[in-house]
Protein backbone atom coordinates (compact mmCIF):
# COMPACT_ATOMS: atom_id res chain seq x y z
CA UNK A 1 0.00 0.00 0.00
CA UNK A 2 1.22 3.44 -0.77
CA UNK A 3 1.27 6.50 1.44
CA UNK A 4 -1.81 7.82 -0.40
CA UNK A 5 -4.16 5.01 0.74
CA UNK A 6 -5.82 7.42 3.18
CA UNK A 7 -7.29 9.14 0.15
CA UNK A 8 -9.06 6.08 -1.21
CA UNK A 9 -12.66 6.61 -2.28
CA UNK A 10 -15.26 5.30 0.18
CA UNK A 11 -16.15 2.30 -1.96
CA UNK A 12 -12.55 1.06 -1.76
CA UNK A 13 -12.71 1.16 2.08
CA UNK A 14 -15.43 -1.47 1.92
CA UNK A 15 -12.77 -4.09 1.17
CA UNK A 16 -10.52 -3.02 4.05
CA UNK A 17 -11.87 -5.04 7.01
CA UNK A 18 -9.94 -3.02 9.60
CA UNK A 19 -11.26 0.34 8.44
CA UNK A 20 -13.97 1.80 10.67
CA UNK A 21 -15.56 5.17 10.13
CA UNK A 22 -15.00 7.92 12.66
CA UNK A 23 -18.76 8.01 13.31
CA UNK A 24 -18.82 4.27 14.02
CA UNK A 25 -15.88 4.56 16.43
CA UNK A 26 -17.66 7.42 18.19
CA UNK A 27 -20.87 5.36 18.53
CA UNK A 28 -18.87 2.46 19.98
CA UNK A 29 -17.16 4.78 22.50
CA UNK A 30 -20.54 6.24 23.51
CA UNK A 31 -21.89 2.72 24.06
CA UNK A 32 -18.90 1.90 26.27
CA UNK A 33 -19.44 5.18 28.16
CA UNK A 34 -23.12 4.33 28.69
CA UNK A 35 -22.25 0.84 29.91
CA UNK A 36 -19.65 2.37 32.22
CA UNK A 37 -22.27 4.64 33.82
CA UNK A 38 -24.37 1.60 34.77
CA UNK A 39 -21.55 -0.09 36.70
CA UNK A 40 -21.42 2.28 39.73
CA UNK A 41 -25.17 1.67 40.20
CA UNK A 42 -24.55 -2.01 40.97
CA UNK A 43 -24.18 -3.24 44.54
CA UNK A 44 -21.05 -5.00 45.86
CA UNK A 45 -22.37 -8.52 45.27
CA UNK A 46 -23.29 -7.72 41.67
CA UNK A 47 -19.95 -5.99 41.00
CA UNK A 48 -18.11 -9.05 42.31
CA UNK A 49 -19.76 -11.11 39.56
CA UNK A 50 -18.77 -8.73 36.73
CA UNK A 51 -15.54 -9.70 34.95
CA UNK A 52 -13.27 -6.64 34.91
CA UNK A 53 -9.76 -5.44 35.67
CA UNK A 54 -8.72 -4.27 39.12
CA UNK A 55 -8.15 -0.76 37.73
CA UNK A 56 -11.74 -0.54 36.50
CA UNK A 57 -13.06 -2.03 39.74
CA UNK A 58 -11.26 0.58 41.85
CA UNK A 59 -12.48 3.39 39.53
CA UNK A 60 -16.06 2.17 40.00
CA UNK A 61 -15.65 2.01 43.77
CA UNK A 62 -14.33 5.58 43.71
CA UNK A 63 -17.35 6.70 41.65
CA UNK A 64 -19.65 5.11 44.23
CA UNK A 65 -18.01 7.16 46.99
CA UNK A 66 -18.50 10.48 45.20
CA UNK A 67 -21.56 12.71 45.51
CA UNK A 68 -24.13 11.94 42.81
CA UNK A 69 -24.51 14.52 40.02
CA UNK A 70 -21.30 16.31 40.93
CA UNK A 71 -18.58 17.45 38.57
CA UNK A 72 -16.21 14.93 40.17
CA UNK A 73 -18.68 12.12 39.44
CA UNK A 74 -19.00 13.24 35.82
CA UNK A 75 -15.20 13.18 35.39
CA UNK A 76 -14.97 9.79 37.12
CA UNK A 77 -17.61 8.35 34.78
CA UNK A 78 -15.63 9.64 31.80
CA UNK A 79 -12.55 7.93 33.22
CA UNK A 80 -14.52 4.70 33.62
CA UNK A 81 -15.60 5.04 29.98
CA UNK A 82 -11.97 5.34 28.90
CA UNK A 83 -11.03 2.29 30.97
CA UNK A 84 -13.87 0.35 29.35
CA UNK A 85 -11.96 0.49 26.03
CA UNK A 86 -9.49 -2.05 27.40
CA UNK A 87 -12.13 -4.37 28.87
CA UNK A 88 -14.22 -7.18 27.39
CA UNK A 89 -17.35 -5.09 26.95
CA UNK A 90 -19.43 -8.05 25.77
CA UNK A 91 -18.89 -9.99 29.01
CA UNK A 92 -19.56 -6.90 31.13
CA UNK A 93 -22.72 -6.12 29.12
CA UNK A 94 -23.93 -9.72 29.54
CA UNK A 95 -23.50 -9.49 33.33
CA UNK A 96 -25.29 -6.12 33.51
CA UNK A 97 -28.11 -7.43 31.30
CA UNK A 98 -28.54 -10.39 33.64
CA UNK A 99 -28.89 -8.08 36.65
CA UNK A 100 -31.36 -5.85 34.80
CA UNK A 101 -33.41 -8.89 33.76
CA UNK A 102 -33.63 -9.96 37.40
CA UNK A 103 -34.67 -6.44 38.38
CA UNK A 104 -37.34 -6.44 35.67
CA UNK A 105 -38.69 -9.81 36.84
CA UNK A 106 -38.86 -8.49 40.40
CA UNK A 107 -40.83 -5.45 39.20
CA UNK A 108 -43.27 -7.67 37.32
CA UNK A 109 -43.96 -9.69 40.47
CA UNK A 110 -44.38 -6.48 42.46
CA UNK A 111 -46.92 -5.09 39.96
CA UNK A 112 -48.79 -8.39 39.91
CA UNK A 113 -49.11 -8.26 43.70
CA UNK A 114 -50.36 -4.67 43.52
CA UNK A 115 -53.04 -5.74 41.04
CA UNK A 116 -54.07 -8.63 43.31
CA UNK A 117 -54.33 -6.29 46.30
CA UNK A 118 -56.51 -3.82 44.39
CA UNK A 119 -58.62 -6.61 42.91
CA UNK A 120 -59.18 -8.19 46.33
CA UNK A 121 -60.11 -4.89 48.00
CA UNK A 122 -62.43 -3.73 45.23
CA UNK A 123 -63.76 -7.14 44.26
CA UNK A 124 -65.98 -9.72 45.83
CA UNK A 125 -65.70 -13.32 47.01
CA UNK A 126 -65.00 -14.62 43.47
CA UNK A 127 -61.79 -12.56 43.37
CA UNK A 128 -60.79 -14.00 46.73
CA UNK A 129 -61.48 -17.52 45.45
CA UNK A 130 -59.40 -16.80 42.32
CA UNK A 131 -56.47 -15.70 44.50
CA UNK A 132 -56.84 -18.73 46.78
CA UNK A 133 -56.81 -21.07 43.78
CA UNK A 134 -53.48 -19.48 42.76
CA UNK A 135 -52.00 -19.48 46.29
CA UNK A 136 -53.24 -22.68 47.91
CA UNK A 137 -51.15 -22.23 51.07
CA UNK A 138 -52.60 -18.87 52.10
CA UNK A 139 -54.16 -18.48 55.55
CA UNK A 140 -57.80 -17.88 54.57
CA UNK A 141 -58.92 -16.47 57.92
CA UNK A 142 -56.01 -14.04 58.14
CA UNK A 143 -56.53 -12.97 54.52
CA UNK A 144 -60.24 -12.36 55.10
CA UNK A 145 -59.47 -10.27 58.19
CA UNK A 146 -56.95 -8.18 56.24
CA UNK A 147 -59.51 -7.71 53.47
CA UNK A 148 -62.27 -6.64 55.89
CA UNK A 149 -59.97 -4.07 57.45
CA UNK A 150 -58.79 -2.75 54.07
CA UNK A 151 -62.33 -2.49 52.68
CA UNK A 152 -63.58 -0.71 55.83
CA UNK A 153 -60.62 1.65 55.70
CA UNK A 154 -61.26 2.44 52.01
CA UNK A 155 -64.97 3.07 52.59
CA UNK A 156 -64.18 5.52 55.41
CA UNK A 157 -61.53 7.30 53.33
CA UNK A 158 -58.78 6.61 55.86
CA UNK A 159 -55.09 6.27 54.98
CA UNK A 160 -54.30 2.82 53.50
CA UNK A 161 -52.66 1.22 56.54
CA UNK A 162 -54.63 -2.02 56.26
CA UNK A 163 -54.12 -2.10 52.48
CA UNK A 164 -50.37 -1.93 53.10
CA UNK A 165 -50.63 -4.81 55.57
CA UNK A 166 -52.56 -6.79 52.96
CA UNK A 167 -49.89 -6.07 50.35
CA UNK A 168 -47.16 -7.09 52.80
CA UNK A 169 -48.96 -10.39 53.42
CA UNK A 170 -49.34 -11.00 49.66
CA UNK A 171 -45.63 -10.25 49.16
CA UNK A 172 -44.66 -12.65 51.96
CA UNK A 173 -46.82 -15.32 50.37
CA UNK A 174 -45.18 -14.74 46.97
CA UNK A 175 -41.72 -15.24 48.48
CA UNK A 176 -42.65 -18.65 49.90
Amino acid sequence: MSQHDDFLPDDEHEFDEEWVSKSQRKREMEQLQELGTKLPELNKEQLAKVPMSDTLRSAIEEAQRLQPRSEATRRQLQYIGRLMRGEDADEIQAAVDQFEAGKQAHLQVFHKLERWRDRLILGDNTDLQAYLSEDTGADIQHLRQLLRNAKKEASLGKPPVAAKKLFKYLRERAEV
